[in-house]
Order: structure tokens, then sequence, then C-alpha cells
């Protein structure tokens, strides 16, 4: 398969019999270069794969999972591919946090289309992921049209959204430590305030507690596996796993919640639980 013009190579790896690799390229949805990474199992040599997207959190870009969670081991073994993207537009171009804070602007995109000047020029990450990205992804490389989603924290919240706001996109979805709230949380509600504005009404297509509780009758609706460190410093106040979990008994939504005792919020937790998530989307993946 001959790569698009548009894609510039900038780092290549072997991992697992499989390749790594990072792209630049010019996204029409951000306004703006955005690199992601691509991981390629063997079988990926021999015939398209499924494919993972996974999303990241605050701060993050597309090397912090895949340097960290070690997926690729068991990806390999799977033949899933995954792509991370970054976790928002950058550049000198695009507007950051004026106060220079980490979570808001640069590195906290927060997966939605922002409506309010001067960020909806650029912060339109939900359309980046969900469309541009693995169209993207689909006509450059060797990947079918089958699609999983995953992610951690405000990468957890993003995968949520983009599964609850698709049915049938994508065949299976899952999340380490999600903002499951954020229209009730302190990082959703300066994140979302700035980038969809005062209308708190607005808010909720952004949040994955109300779109649980809006799906209508006879909607599929795709099981979430989310799991939780119980130690995580952010869990009572910006998390709100029992949110989630409250919103899926009330609606009737499959959810596998796992509270994980001892776990924190880094990639010590994510690493440790990463299979199972990958064996749980490589049965849907697959099937």
């Amino acid at each position: 398969m001959t790569l698009s013009a548009s894609l510039e190579q900038i780092a290549v790896n072997r991992s697992f019999g499989g390749w790594h690799k990072r792209f630049r390229h010019r996204s029409a949805a951000l306004g703006c270069d955005m690199v992601f990474a691509i991981y390629l199992p063997p079988q990926a040599e021999d015939g398209p794969v499924p494919v993972l997207y996974w999303l990241s959190g605050l701060t993050c870009s597309d090397e912090n999972f895949m340097q960290k969670a070690g997926a690729q081991r068991v990806a390999a073994e799977l033949g899933i591919a995954i792509v991370a993207p970054d976790t928002s537009p950058r550049g000198t171009d695009v507007p950051g946090d004026p106060d220079g804070s980490w979570d808001f602007g640069h590195g906290a995109g927060f997966y939605v289309n922002a409506t309010q000047a001067p960020w909806n020029v650029h912060y339109r990450m939900y359309d980046y992921v969900v469309a541009e990205l693995p169209s993207l992804v689909e006509a450059n490389f060797p990947v079918t049209d089958a699609r999983a989603i995953a992610g951690h924290s405000m990468g957890g919240h993003g995968a949520l959204v983009s599964a609850l706001k698709n049915p049938g996109r994508y065949r299976s979805v899952s999340a380490f430590a999600p903002i499951s709230h954020p229209t009730t949380c302190p990082w959703g509600e300066k994140a979302f305030s700035r980038y969809l504005g005062a209308d708190r009404q607005s808010w909720k297509a952004w949040d994955a507690c109300e779109l649980i509780a809006a799906l209508p009758e006879g909607v599929e609706r795709l099981p979430l596996l989310v799991d939780q460190g119980e130690a995580d410093g952010f869990l009572a106040e910006q998390l709100k796993p029992a949110d989630l979990e409250a919103a899926c008994a009330e609606a009737g939504h499959p959810l596998t919640l796992r509270l994980q005792p001892g776990y924190d919020h880094s990639y010590y937790f994510i690493a440790s639980f990463i299979e199972d998530h990958l064996r749980h989307h490589a049965a849907a993946l697959q099937d």
C-alpha cells in the first residue's frame, strides 16, 4: 500500500515482530499539523487487520501510551493495530491556556467540537478522532473498518463519548479511570465553559452519563468495560465512577466496572490491566 504524500513519517521502530510508526500530517478538522502513532502487528504484512483507537489523557501525546502501556506484545499476538493520536491541536498558531495551565488548551482538547471563539477554529478533536483520522488510517494502512476505541482519564471520557454518540461505528469500547461525568467536575466545568460556552444544557452532548440516559429505545447499547484504581487521587472529585455506575443502572446499560485496590492514576495501572482490555476488544473485533 502506497502512503499518501500528505503523510510524513517521522519515526519507525520494530516491535514484537510488527512496526511502531509515527506520522505528521495536516489536519483539515483542526487546521494545524498533527502527529499520530500506529502499531502494525506482524499479521498486517499478510492482510488488513482491525484497529483499536487509543485516546490519552491530560498533558499526554501519542507517545505516552505507546511507550508505557506495554500493549504491543499482546496486540502482536491478537493481530490488532493500535492508533494513538495526540490529545489536542498544537502549534504557535493554536491558542493555548492564557494562564499557562496544564488542564486546558494544548494537551487538553477534551475530544469535543468547540463552539466558542477562539477555540472553535482549532479545537475540534471529536471530528478528528471519530472521522478524519480513521479515514486517513483506513486509506493508507493495511487495516479494516472494524474499529474499537479506548482511553485513559480525559481520553477515557473521549472514548465513551465517541462510542455513545456513534452506535455501530465501534465494535467495542473501554476506559481506564475515565472522567465519567465531566459536566459536574472541575476539569470538565473549566474545559466545557470555555470550549462550549455558558449554556450547561449544551454540555450534556459531551458527557457519558448524560448520553447513556438519553439513548433512545432500540439503539444498540455497547457494553462498557471500565477499570478504576481505588487509590487514584482524582477519583472522588474528578472521575466519579459511581455516577457512571448509577447512570448505567438507571438506563439498563451494560457496564463492567472494576475497582482495583491500591492502583492509582498512572501508567503502572494501565500497564497492569491493558492485556484484559486488548482481549476484550479482540473478542469483538474478530467476531
